[in-house]
């Protein structure tokens, strides 16, 4: 038997729907993805705030 038939899909979805209700998932589902977009908008901020650093000059500066 495969474990993630649509049957056996449809029922877990049913409990869950039962045990949180349709709004606090609702709630859960935007809580959720504004923090991807947080964490996303924060990723792009930091590459574009630091240049990458040269190894080579770490390792000549560390030698002197």
């Amino acid at each position: 038997m495969d474990l993630f038939a649509p049957r056996h899909l449809l029922i877990i979805l049913l409990v869950v729907l039962l045990v949180f209700g349709t709004k606090k998932l609702k709630t859960i589902g935007s809580d959720l993805g504004a923090a991807v977009k947080g964490f996303k908008s924060a990723m792009k901020e930091g590459e574009t705030s630091a240049p990458p650093a040269d190894p080579v000059k770490k390792l000549e500066k560390s030698d002197t």
